[in-house]
């Protein structure tokens, strides 16, 4: 995992808290936070630091993938943050992934990320997103700049992914799991649960309306 110590805090903010004059965007469920998750978050946030805007990572508790029952959550929320924080993001945007957000259509989506302006947004090939996943990297395109990450390759050749993960864990190859995910030690994380600021629960307002 990239460290970044610059001391400054990551915000953590609801979808309806936040709204920006610009910024670059990654978006994902990062389930765990693997090595491929880290290389596609830390590009987007040097991206951002380069152009002097704010970077934002999207993201959604539970993922998708586990509210509809199709896998395991890797890692608890708590966690989550902190493996993202210490990417050094400026802010973490965790939408409430529950049945009525999963029913909004791909247009209302796309106006949430509008609200943050987003110069460029990076995504994975397989980013999908509104009701029955009706939204995908081309929807995505025809109203933002839009640039797909590279697959990140283990040593061994073979593609990082959350469901690879899972399926190591599954089998009880627990170091090799490990060794995709990137350092999870105690000390680590608290570095990680330091650098965030969660406003998720304080002052209430919405920037929708």
């Amino acid at each position: 995992m990239s460290l970044d110590f610059t001391g400054m805090k990551t915000q953590v903010l609801r979808d309806d808290q936040i709204a920006l004059p610009a910024s670059v965007l990654t978006i994902g469920a990062f389930d765990g936070v693997h090595r491929g998750h880290q290389a596609l978050i830390s590009r987007a946030v040097a991206e951002a630091r380069a152009a002097g805007v704010a970077s934002v990572v999207w993201t959604f508790d539970p993922p998708p993938k586990v509210f509809f029952g199709r896998a395991k959550q890797l890692s608890p929320v708590s966690e989550k943050l902190a493996r993202i924080a210490r990417l050094g993001p400026d802010y973490i945007v965790l939408a409430s992934f529950c049945k009525s957000y999963a029913a909004r259509s791909p247009q209302a989506f796309l106006d949430d990320l509008a609200r943050i302006n987003p110069a460029r947004i990076h995504v994975g090939a397989d980013f999908r997103f509104g009701a029955k996943q009706a939204g995908c990297v081309t929807t995505l395109a025809e109203r933002f700049d839009v640039t797909l990450a590279p697959a990140v390759l283990c040593e061994g050749g073979e593609v990082i992914s959350s469901t690879r993960i899972r399926g190591l864990r599954a089998e009880g190859r627990s170091r090799e799991a490990m060794a995709l995910q990137g350092s999870t030690d105690a000390a680590a994380l608290m570095s990680g649960a330091l650098l965030t600021l969660d406003m998720r629960f304080g002052e209430e307002f919405d920037v929708r309306n």
